[in-house]
This record gives structure tokens, sequence and C-alpha cells, in this order.
């Protein structure tokens, strides 16, 4: 088996659930942009924390700390899918390169306006140019795996890497932020943040070989490129599959960067609202039955079922495709949440919820590549940032909700709101279904 440039891809001493694993990273330089890409997107778990800690020990006001950072939130949500854009019509490098520069300089001057107790406006204007320029290194490594793997049964086992990262950036990135931010100097979590933006996002530019090319963006796609695109994916992982279908002529610049979109973009965001509401909603139960500081093991339980599930399933060479899978998986993880409303106590909680998180990633990683499989040529990045958008989108709606949820009702009653959340997500996938059937390439 050969790699990208012709490199044999050797596994043999891997057997089992680390051949797969062994496959895609036996491509040269793969493994350089995946952990350049875990560097980079540290601050996505990160920076709204860290801001919140940063205005609140500066100014004393939390209500104004949680504006800002909501204000980031937002001008991320805007952005993200504008720089994927641009990103797919000029390069990675060209676009990440200075959007990392400013994110840092964005960060400076929030801590500078913080320490020097500037006008509440200044505080808005860093906090959303950080959020609207924070690096999208995970969208971007997902093209990147997109490029090197087309049309391989090992694409899915990439995603399960970068999936599994995520799950991997959000238990280490908030237990960094705080204990810095607290226990070094206020700004000491920002500032990592931003360390992090400029270490990843640089080191990632650099790999310029394993980067996607920019002229299919600039070119009409028809039936011909887009089967020629599959082979030199395919055959640049060093995996063979049949000759791709003959595909009918689509405009490249479209409205959406992928008709699955219709689709998957709502999807996420209720699945958003879903997972930040019973981040809440554990919170609040363990801190009302006298154990607040066991609410980070529970959640800490739910990344672990995760990142278990995701590795588990990457391992696996799936026959029924990927839109269908992801069925299976957002039904089962939606039907564990609809038991968390019963449960009695905090130990049944923790055993539930890592079994629900068993098929949390699973039910991402097929919706990336129901994505990648419905992109239009030369839009993948934009396409993958938009799922980003959808999940913040659900975060912040979810979270303003679950708040007043939970101080008039209750943990109970929030979990029941995610469980609605969920079930209205698994509603609009299953109503959409035969949209992705007939959008999905083959």
């Amino acid at each position: 088996m050969t790699g990208a440039d012709g490199v044999r891809l050797d596994s043999d001493g891997a057997h089992g659930f680390l051949a797969p694993y062994a496959e895609i990273f036996a491509i040269p330089r793969a493994w350089r942009f995946s952990v350049a890409g875990i560097i980079g997107r540290m601050p996505m778990s990160m920076y709204g924390l860290g801001t919140v800690l940063l205005i609140s020990a500066g100014t004393g006001r939390y209500a104004l700390a949680g504006t800002v950072s909501a204000a980031g939130s937002l001008g991320g949500a805007v952005c993200a899918p504008q720089l994927g854009r641009l990103i797919d019509r000029l390069g990675q490098h060209r676009v990440l390169i200075p959007v990392c520069v400013i994110f840092a300089l964005a960060v400076a001057g929030l801590t500078a306006a913080v320490t020097l107790h500037a006008p509440g406006w200044t505080l808005f204007a860093c906090g959303i140019a950080g959020g609207a320029t924070m690096p999208q290194t995970g969208p971007m490594a997902r093209a990147r795996w997109s490029a090197l793997l087309a049309g391989s049964p090992r694409l899915h086992t990439a995603f399960s890497v970068e999936s599994v990262a995520d799950e991997l950036c959000f238990v280490i990135g908030p237990a960094a932020v705080t204990l810095l931010a607290t226990q070094v100097r206020p700004a000491a979590g920002v500032g990592c943040a931003a360390l992090c933006a400029l270490a990843g996002s640089l080191w990632f530019a650099s790999q310029r070989s394993t980067e996607p090319p920019v002229s299919a963006a600039r070119t009409t796609a028809t039936g011909a490129s887009a089967t020629g695109a599959s082979a030199t994916g395919t055959a640049a992982a060093g995996i063979s599959s049949p000759a791709a279908p003959r595909l009918r002529p689509a405009r490249t610049r479209g409205r959406l960067a992928a008709p699955g979109l219709v689709v998957l973009l709502p999807v996420y965001v209720f699945i958003g609202t879903m997972f930040v509401t019973i981040d809440l909603s554990t919170v609040d139960f363990a801190t009302r039955l006298g154990h607040k500081p066991l609410a980070g093991l529970l959640l800490g339980c739910y990344a672990l079922g995760s990142a278990t599930g995701g590795l588990w399933y990457g391992s696996r060479t799936w026959r029924a495709p990927a839109y269908r899978r992801m069925a299976v998986t957002l039904a089962l993880t939606v039907a564990g949440v609809c038991t968390f409303w019963a449960l009695p106590n905090l130990v049944v909680l923790a055993a539930v919820i890592y079994l629900c998180g068993l098929t949390i990633a699973p039910t991402l990683i097929a919706g990336y590549s129901v994505l990648a499989s419905t992109a239009r040529p030369g839009r993948a990045t934009e396409a993958m940032t938009w799922l980003s958008t959808g999940i913040s989108v659900g975060l912040a709606c979810g979270a303003t909700a679950a708040g007043f949820i939970l101080d008039a009702f209750g943990p109970r009653w929030g979990y029941a709101f995610a469980a609605l959340s969920g079930v209205t997500a698994v509603l609009i996938y299953l109503s959409g279904l035969r949209r992705l059937s007939v959008t999905t390439r083959p």
C-alpha cells in the first residue's frame, strides 16, 4: 500500500484495533498536520471561559463578562463560514497565518483593555474580533483528510481521530484555562489560548505538502473533474477503490457549500442545544445533591465515553452509507439522553452518561462523513465550518434557555429539555434522510 508520495504504507506492525490508524498515519507528514491542528484548535475550548475569568477578575462584573463572551461566540458563528469560503478560494496557509496573528492581537487588546479599565465598548470590540478570527484548524484538518483519503474507507477513521481530538480539547482546555486564570494571573488563560493558536496555526500552515489544492475551488465541477479528484485522493492515500461514477455538472459557488447542509445544519444546532443543556443540568444536579465538585467528573465520563466510541468506530470498516449510520447513532444518543431526567443519583448517572457518550463521537463523525460526500468541489472547508457554526449557535441558544429552565424548575426539567432538543434533531434528520441519500456521492 503506497502513500501520498508513493511511499509504502506499512501497517504490518499494527493489528486489529490499531491497524486502520496505523494506515492513515503512515501517509507522509499526516501526523504533523493532525497534531498541529489539535494545538491550533485549543482556543475553541479556552477562549470563551478565559474571557469570562479575565473580565470578571478585572471588573467584578460577571454579567459583562458573560455578555462579552457570548458576543465573541456570535462573532465566530457569523465569520467562521466566511473564513472557510476564503480558505477554499485562496488556500489554507494564505488565510490562516494572518487570521491567527489577528486573533493573538485581539487577545492582547482585550487583556490591555481590562488592565487599563477601558470603556466597555472596547471589551466588546476585542472580544468579537477574537471570536471572529479564532483559527479553524479542526475543519481545515478534516478538509486535508478529505483530500488525502477521498473515496477511501479510511476517511471515517481520520474523522474519528479529529473527533477524539475535539473531545480531548474540551477536557483539557477548560481545566487548563481555569487553573492558569485562578492560580497564575487572570490574563494567563486567554494568553495560553493565544499562544496555542499561534504555535499550532503557524505549524499547521507550514505543512504545505498536505494542503488541499485551491485550483478545484476556481473551476466549474464536472463529472470528469469530480471523478479525477476522487481517484487522485484515493491514490494519494494508497487505497484502491472502484472507478467513481460520472457526476452531473454543478456550480462551484452555489448558495450552499453542500446540499446536505439543509438537513445537517439545523440538526447540529439542536445537538449543540442538547449538549450544553446536559452540561448545565449536570452541574446543577450535582450541586443540589451537595457534590458540586463531582460535576466535572461526570462530564469527564461523558467525554471519555465519546472518545472510546469514536476510537472503536474509526477502527472498523462499515458497509452501510454514512447517512444511515448517523441515523442509528443519533437515535441511540438521544434515547440515552431521554433517561437522564429519571436517574436517582450521581453514581447511576455516571454509568449511564458514559454509556450514552459512546455514540456521540460516531454521530459527529458520520455527520462530517455525510458532509464530505455532499460538499461541492472546492468548498470542503467552508462546509465543515458550517457544522461548527451550527454547534456554536446551539450552545449559545441552549445555554440561555437552559439557564431559565434550571432556575425555575430544576435539573430534571433541564434534562427533559435536553431530551426534547435531541428528539427534535432526530425528527429533522429522519425527515431529510431521503434528501441526503440523493445528494450523497458514492
